[in-house]
């Protein structure tokens, strides 16, 4: 029977729940209270900070970063190779509390700021401002991220 893999030299937080048929590379560091959805591939040398849920489908290369309480919808792809093929990597950093939406793709060498969003299927080529809302091919700033609350809180108190 197929199961998961995970590296034995991978450091595994408290209350971490890893999915059917994930993969966890060596020198991997999740922190606590993570959730990594099935067929995810967490690839070697990638942090993953507190309370950070990681859905299906999802690619982490080498070098990601990702802060706390973070949210990667399905098939997301982070990328580490701005001119591939190359054997000089970098990873994509996410700050905390951002959002990712289903199947993005972000480039290497890219930082989603703190607090913000980046839609579903965007393009990320170019870093992001904390606190903004970015969407599109390529990704650009649509509304911050306060107009983004209130929409996520009339949707939630809509019929």
């Amino acid at each position: 029977m197929v199961e998961n893999f995970i590296s034995e030299k991978a450091k595994i937080g408290n209350s971490v729940k890893i999915w059917h048929f994930a993969y966890v590379g060596d020198n991997t560091e999740i922190g606590n209270n993570v959730k990594i959805g099935s067929l995810a591939h967490v690839d070697y040398n990638v942090k993953i900070g507190n309370n950070t849920m990681i859905e299906g489908l999802v690619y982490l290369p080498p070098l990601s970063r990702i802060g706390n309480n973070v949210f990667i919808g399905p098939s997301v792809s982070l990328t580490n190779d701005p001119l591939p093929p190359s054997e000089k990597l970098i990873g994509v950093t996410i700050k905390d509390n951002a959002i990712i939406g289903s199947r993005a793709v972000i480039k290497a060498g890219v930082t989603i700021g703190e607090n913000s969003v980046v839609a579903m299927g965007a393009v990320v080529t170019k870093d992001v401002p904390p606190n903004t809302v970015v969407g599109g091919v390529p990704a650009k700033k649509m509304y911050s991220k306060e107009e983004y609350d209130k929409k996520q809180l009339d949707w939630k108190n809509s019929n």
